[in-house]
């Protein structure tokens, strides 16, 4: 199957594929992810960490690696991601993208964002990220979980300290609050510190 993305280029599959299967001969931590649709496979670190911040993003609801080609005469190029963040289809890149990248994606029907990850401003979110993720595939027991939405519905904030004692099926209590963070049903401040035992935790109604 052929894209056409403007009058003069003609961008074949097979071009997204070769990069895709590339890409995933690339290994980054962590490997775990939430919100990916389809493979998890990233060209470089930075993708790796934008995808870290996608996963904790709660406006966003999926997003995709390398999903398509943008042409621009005889140029080319495969953003990151698209992301679907309520409602809204965006075009994401973890690095500078060519100059003509944002008008081409225009042109195809989205938004295009680049984040430089490296951005001091994210560097306390982003490592909150990497360390809640770490336990994305943590399986939560249902009476740990009640007990504790129950407890923080009635005391309100509370440190996680104060919520270890009541997750008594786990071996790892840590994985239930992070894990129940990233399903959007708990709530931490991820820009200000990096998580620990004071860090409070409340419940999203």
């Amino acid at each position: 199957m052929v894209k056409y993305f403007d009058d003069n280029t003609k961008i074949r599959n097979e071009d997204t594929q070769s990069v895709r299967n590339a890409a995933s001969l690339n290994s980054f931590l962590p490997k775990e992810t939430v919100k990916c649709r389809g493979d998890a496979v990233f060209r470089t670190q930075a993708a790796r960490d934008l995808a870290c911040l996608l996963d904790i993003d709660p406006d966003v609801d999926t997003w995709q690696c390398l999903p398509l080609v943008l042409g621009n005469g005889g140029d080319w190029h495969i953003p990151d991601f698209v992301v679907d963040r309520r409602g809204t289809r965006i075009l994401a890149d973890s690095g500078t993208g060519p100059d003509w990248a944002c008008q081409a994606a225009v042109a195809a029907g989205y938004i295009y964002e680049v984040t430089d990850t490296t951005n001091s401003k994210l560097a306390v979110r982003l490592q909150n990220a990497r360390d809640l993720l770490r336990y994305a595939g943590h399986r939560v027991v249902l009476g740990d979980k009640v007990r504790l939405l129950a407890f923080l519905e009635e005391h309100g904030s509370m440190p996680i300290v104060s919520c270890l004692p009541l997750l008594q099926h786990c071996r790892d209590p840590i994985g239930v609050i992070a894990r129940l963070c990233l399903d959007q049903a708990l709530h931490i401040a991820l820009d200000d510190e990096a998580i620990g035992p004071e860090t409070r935790v409340r419940r999203i109604k």
